[in-house]
């Protein structure tokens, strides 16, 4: 529908062109909002109060002639002028209820588009240290960034999800060291312990299965253990490898996958953080002062200028990144979304400052970055902390357990990545309406039972008869469900273009709240089997447009709650 409004007024403003009303060379940026309020039409437009001044006309006198210049169409009732000069339009109930017949069509397909034209995009998330579980805030990045996947695919880009595995530098060797010791027997509270040694029981967990030769093997890799507890090197490489597993594991059981693993090792053993450096070094942005190497990233809007090598000859985290992302434009990504912590905040100047520098025709706001903030974990009221697994966190596979995968993903999908987000244990597991996942899932399992139960009556739907009495859905309970179907591929692409995958789960909220509204007002199972079968269309269309959204979080559409 608001494609037709768009171009009835494209119309509208043509002809006022031809008439002198407006100028020749004038270019319209048209905007249709949803009305708030029924009463005001379906659809609204501030166009006249946009373009009165180029006219030279107060806007309501515009908007007058913008109406008298539109189109006859058959999917608009009405219009009206208000306020200032706004123009509603009120579409005609069969035409608006046209979007039932779409959905069905069009089914799983509904609100698919192919706007990214085929586009190569590379989507960077979790990206965790394999010293550990993943924790809670790992979980909320893998909600968003493969959420952010669904919408780029839905949209009609070509995406590749890629894991960047920090395998390398003092973290690492604090894991081989804090498994080497548990192997000897020592625990946390022995004074040889390493004094940045990691303490959860998974350690033990490694040890275990280091001493006893197991052979683990995660997405990338098979290592067997040596059993060797005086032999480092094979120790690391092992507790790594097992590390990586267990969070393979995780991730599948929340449902993501990656196309490629990335190990920052590699950046080193193929030359390519030396290339990086020697490439900056012979650009001219470097300099030595006090043991160290600096890079100007001053000199590309960063407020100071940072380290690049420590005195001690190793590098500094940025240094590694920038190779990083020099490797990805390479490989032909030329867009790259990161989502990550906001503790990486910092390192989105340092990074697009050190790209700029190497001068290798990359754009200044390369990479692009979706940052999410903490995740606080709360049962009863009250935080929860700690898991024993992990020893200081809580862990995404706790979550998961806890109140399992769909309420984990929708929880943390659902507020925007950059607000701070309280997952209360007790609410996701709850089956009320104050439960969103609930509440969404509830109205696709209530149009289920609504089709099993016409089926046990003998009345099962007419496809043919619904169609043809569109027309019939023109209460406002009706008219407020068929609006808000409209409107979904809109906000596909919308969320796909801003990076917001919870515009998608607050839509999915406002849908279901439309059609409990609708189900508890109207009555679908009456005699006249013309009314009920076009009803009974009116929620298969729901249904349809639920499913297709829940997929796109990540998340089931049960038939039955």
């Amino acid at each position: 529908m608001k494609e037709t409004i768009t171009s009835l007024l494209q119309s509208a403003i043509d002809a006022l062109k031809h008439q002198g009303v407006l100028p020749d060379d004038l270019t319209a940026t048209i905007k249709i909002d949803p009305t708030k309020d029924k009463a005001h039409g379906d659809y609204a437009t501030n166009l006249a109060l946009m373009l009165a001044k180029p006219a030279g006309l107060k806007p309501r006198e515009l908007a007058e002639k913008l109406t008298a210049a539109l189109p006859e169409s058959d999917a608009i009732a009405k219009t009206e002028i208000a306020g200032p000069g706004f123009i509603n339009f009120f579409a005609a109930a069969d035409a608006a209820a046209q979007i039932v017949a779409n959905i069905l069509d069009a089914g799983d397909a509904f609100g698919r588009s192919l706007v990214g034209q085929g586009e190569k995009v590379q989507v960077e998330f979790v990206s965790a240290n394999p010293t550990g579980p993943l924790h809670v805030g790992h979980g909320r990045g893998a909600a968003i960034g493969d959420c952010l996947c669904r919408l780029l695919e839905a949209t009609g880009f070509e995406v590749t999800r890629e894991f960047y595995y920090n395998d390398a530098g003092a973290q690492i060797q604090n894991l081989a060291r804090s498994v080497q010791a548990r192997a000897k027997g020592l625990g946390p509270d022995d004074a040889s312990w390493p004094e940045d040694g990691y303490r959860g029981d998974y350690i033990i967990d490694v040890a275990k299965d280091y001493l006893a030769g197991k052979t683990v093997t995660a997405d990338d890799r098979e290592v067997t253990a040596q059993g060797d507890a005086d032999d480092l090197d094979a120790i690391q490489a092992f507790a790594v490898a097992w590390l990586r597993r267990e969070q393979d594991l995780d991730l599948k059981a929340f449902g993501v996958a990656f196309d490629v693993y990335f190990l920052e090792s590699s950046l080193y053993e193929q030359g390519k953080v030396e290339d990086t450096v020697a490439r900056l070094t012979q650009n001219g942005h470097t300099y030595e002062d006090d043991g160290a190497m600096w890079l100007r990233t001053t000199d590309f809007g960063d407020d100071k200028d940072r380290v690049m090598r420590k005195r001690d000859g190793g590098y500094t985290y940025f240094l590694p990144d920038v190779a990083y992302h020099l490797d990805k434009w390479n490989r032909g990504f030329k867009t790259v979304i990161n989502e990550q912590g906001a503790d990486h905040h910092s390192t989105v100047t340092r990074v697009r400052a050190g790209l700029q520098a190497l001068e290798a025709g990359i754009p200044k706001g390369y990479p692009d970055y979706v940052l999410h903030q903490m995740v606080m974990v709360t049962r009863s009221g009250v935080e929860v902390k700690l898991s024993k697994r992990a020893g200081s966190y809580v862990t995404l596979r706790d979550l998961i357990d806890e109140v399992g995968r769909d309420a984990t993903r929708f929880f943390l999908a659902a507020r925007r990545a950059d607000s701070q987000l309280t997952f209360d244990i007790d609410l996701a597991r709850s089956q009320s309406n104050d439960n969103p996942v609930y509440y969404v899932q509830y109205a696709h399992a209530r149009v289920c039972s609504m089709l099993r139960k016409a089926e046990a009556e003998s009345r099962a739907f007419d496809y043919t008869q619904a169609l043809a009495n569109l027309a019939s859905l023109d209460s406002d309970q009706e008219k407020a469900v068929l609006n808000r179907l409209a409107r979904y591929p809109e906000v596909v692409e919308q969320a796909a273009r801003s990076r917001e995958p919870q515009q998608v789960a607050q839509y999915l909220l406002d849908l279901a709240g439309d059609f409990h509204t609708c189900y508890n007002a109207v009555k679908v199972m009456v005699d006249d089997d013309a009314l009920r079968n076009v009803r009974l269309a009116l929620g298969i269309a729901t249904r349809q447009v639920l499913r297709n959204g829940l997929d796109l979080m990540g998340v089931s559409a049960p038939e039955e709650m």
